[in-house]
């Protein structure tokens, strides 16, 4: 039990550890990612367009905007120019880190494989031991 408290801590300290060294830019690509990626989101943008349509459609305001909303195409294409890169490196650098984490599991199934390998020569040799004292007992027995 000890030693699986040692492996959630290490891999805790691994997870932390990429975590600490994001640089700015990759926090920021990171919420925004997870931002725009978001129930909240998708929700919020729709009611910006609904709202931004029926003021230019049937507000009692000057139309800023009128069909076909030329603006609001602009607003969209613009987010995407700049959403798109931002998502890209986000996703680039969580493959980045699937890699780095695949890496760090392949060691530990390494390490597993090791110790269970130990383990079954150590088995092995107390099984022999008790073989060989249960010839000795069938011998002694038999003498």
């Amino acid at each position: 039990m000890n030693d699986q408290h040692g492996f959630q801590q290490k891999m805790v300290t691994w997870l932390d550890e990429h975590r600490v060294r994001r640089t700015t830019g990759q926090r920021i690509a990171d919420a925004v990612a997870q931002g725009m990626g978001s129930w909240t989101f998708i929700i919020l943008q729709t009611v910006f367009v609904v709202v931004w349509m029926l003021l230019n459609v049937v507000g009692y305001i000057r139309h800023w905007d009128p069909y076909p909303f030329i603006l609001l195409n602009l607003l969209f294409s613009t987010q995407a120019a700049y959403a798109a890169p931002v998502i890209m490196m986000s996703q680039n650098r969580q493959s980045e880190r699937d890699r780095l984490q695949a890496n760090a599991d392949y060691q530990t199934n390494i390490e597993a494989k090791k110790e269970i390998e130990e383990l079954q020569i150590r088995l092995t040799r107390i099984e022999i031991e008790k073989l060989d004292r249960i010839l000795d007992l069938l011998e002694k027995r038999n003498q």
